[in-house]
């Protein structure tokens, strides 16, 4: 197809682009229509004339994809593609291209800035010299709580994917002895070591989860796994929130069954109606930014860009279904 000729419709790209980054090359690559937000009733309208959809979030469920007869290919600026409805898709041999990898150092910078604030508590400490404290002290230093040690606990990490094995890198530059659960153990993790699932909640220090949401996993993260964890125990996840049974969550950090959660996503996004965690003790929340530096993003436009130009040019790249 002619680049004249190809039509791409992004139709949710405020997240990947707010404005700080340009669209200047997927424009090059045929006739492109922008959207930052599109509402599910304005979908059809949007996209029936688009060759290629570029998406994030937006839902392309079985019954869009049958009403938009020009539609190709279907382009996600995520890794993450279950709001796609693949049948559906195979079904009309449209392929769906992902971006993977993009976002590794970006997630592991903010898997660690989640939890170091739990051990050294920085914004506290900030703050409470704000307040006057530090001025007030009798002596040089003051303690707000007990300091704990990263060098010697243990890092468990669930999903050693290319995000996985960043945050294991990090982990291990602190002196942290590294274990985790994968789909595939018998690749040469070293220095890491495999685990069990049950053993990856049982000796944890730190639990950071790092896998694709799945019927699987959904709520892999329970209270009967919760109970299995140290009392000290740090849980982090910068993954899907519907690996955390929420409620269960909430229960072992109001008991005491492990010290916090760090969290950066959620099972609603964004949490119109609130959350049950937004009242639990010792839980840190951020709003799904641990992907989105600037040179993440850039990275995931180009990966993007790439995947248009491969279907231009007859060589489909990243396609989810052809694994």
């Amino acid at each position: 197809m002619e680049k004249s000729k190809l039509r791409i419709a992004v139709l949710d790209g405020y997240t990947l682009n707010p404005g700080d980054l340009s669209w200047s090359q997927l424009e090059s690559l045929g006739q492109l229509s922008l959207y930052d937000h599109t509402p599910p009733d304005a979908v059809i309208a949007r996209a029936i004339d688009a060759d290629v959809l570029v998406v994030n979030k937006l839902v392309l469920g079985k019954k869009e994809i049958a009403q938009l007869p020009q539609l190709r290919c279907i382009c996600v600026t995520a890794t993450g593609y279950n709001n796609i409805d693949l049948e559906a898709a195979r079904s009309r041999q449209i392929p769906v291209c992902n971006a993977v990898g993009y976002g590794a150092a970006s997630v592991a910078q903010h898997v660690f800035s989640l939890l170091l604030q739990w051990t050294n508590q920085v914004s506290d400490y900030h703050q409470s010299v704000q307040e006057g404290q530090w001025a007030k002290s009798r002596d040089f230093c003051y303690y707000l709580d007990t300091i704990p040690e990263l060098a010697g606990k243990t890092f468990g990490i669930y999903g050693l994917g290319q995000i996985g094995q960043a945050v294991a890198k990090i982990a291990l530059a602190f002196g942290m002895h590294v274990i985790a659960h994968t789909r595939h153990p018998e690749q040469d993790l070293s220095p890491i070591q495999w685990v069990n699932l049950e053993d990856l909640f049982r000796l944890s220090d730190v639990l950071s989860l790092h896998a694709p949401l799945s019927a699987d996993n959904q709520h892999l993260v329970n209270r009967q796994r919760l109970s299995l964890m140290k009392p000290s125990a740090i849980l982090i996840n910068t993954a899907r929130g519907g690996l955390i049974h929420e409620a269960d969550l909430k229960w072992a950090l109001e008991n005491r069954v492990i010290a916090a959660a760090a969290l950066d996503v959620l099972s609603t996004e964004p949490p119109k109606e609130g959350n049950i965690l937004f009242e639990a003790p010792n839980c840190l929340i951020t709003p799904h930014i641990a992907w989105a530096s600037a040179a993440a993003r850039q990275r995931l436009m180009d990966i993007t860009v790439a995947n248009v130009a491969g279907f231009l040019n007859g060589r489909i790249q990243n396609n989810v279904l052809a694994c």
